[in-house]
């Protein structure tokens, strides 16, 4: 059974940099997709980047484009996100998402493993 663990998160300040990671004790993540949403208080889940089951393809939210790098080691089953220049503006819960689909899938629905979230705090 997959088992999403995040951690990394934390506060840090404008221009700063942070590094998620995410770690599948199922060891099963490697079968597709795997991404990173973020959610900020009051507003909807929105996806942050995707990265296709081989790494072969990326997807980056146009917010963070250029700022942040996803990552996967599939046989250490773990993800990463690279954020850096950061600003408030990326201030959430930032959530690992594993899905069994192939490619770079973009909604939330298309995922059906998540992890329980970490607090990434970015003051100006």
């Amino acid at each position: 059974q997959v088992q999403l663990i995040e951690s990394g998160g934390g506060l840090a300040q404008a221009g700063g940099s942070l590094r998620l990671s995410c770690a599948d004790s199922g060891r099963t993540v490697s079968t597709g997709a795997m991404a990173w949403f973020r959610q900020a208080p009051g507003k909807e889940r929105d996806l942050v980047a995707v990265i296709s089951q081989r790494a072969i393809f990326a997807y980056y939210a146009d917010s963070v484009k250029g700022r942040f790098t996803i990552s996967r080691d599939n046989a250490k089953n773990t993800l990463h996100l690279q954020m850096n220049s950061l600003k408030p503006e990326d201030t959430a819960v930032y959530y690992c998402a594993a899905s069994s689909k192939a490619g770079t899938p973009r909604a939330a629905s298309d995922y059906n493993h998540w992890g329980q979230g970490t607090q990434v705090t970015v003051s100006s």
